[in-house]
């Protein structure tokens, strides 16, 4: 699959910036396609990133996409920005849903449900933006050990 990537140039002497989007009026096929599209940009990155922060950063994005297409009844998009310095790639999703995402009580008997604490483990922070249409969600998810928290 050829994942379009685009290269941003960014002002005041930083680097260029890698960034990737997509807009899915379903999420039946979003979640591979958005996996694969957190493993391409990565591949670009430089230093490239160690196989866990990219098995971490998949999970994220495979989390953040599978929730927006089970919760919201419209279409998601997906965007990737890998920060300047390659330290951290942010992921946003945005759906039509109005319901804030709600982190369930562990229960280790429980089938599902755990998708929230998975990204608020492996990631810097996230945050929820409402739009007008929906909300948008965030996360930072560290790609170096200097940037772990």
């Amino acid at each position: 699959m050829d994942i379009p990537l685009r290269t941003h140039a960014m002002t005041q002497g930083r680097p260029a910036l890698l960034r990737y989007s997509r807009t899915w009026d379903t999420g039946v096929s979003s979640i591979a396609e958005a996996r694969d599209a957190v493993a391409a940009l990565l591949a670009r990155a430089r230093p490239v990133p160690g196989r866990r922060p990219l098995q971490d950063a998949q999970l994220v994005v495979s989390e953040l996409v599978t929730n927006a297409a089970k919760h919201a009844p419209g279409p998601c998009a997906l965007g990737l920005e890998l920060l300047s310095d390659a330290t951290a790639l942010r992921i946003t999703v945005t759906d039509t849903s109005r319901e804030p995402p709600r982190r369930r009580p562990p229960d280790p008997r429980r089938i599902g449900g755990h998708g929230l604490h998975l990204v608020t483990m492996l990631c810097r922070g996230w945050e929820v933006t409402w739009l007008s249409h929906g909300k948008r969600v965030t996360a930072t998810v560290p790609l170096t050990p200097a940037t772990a928290g």
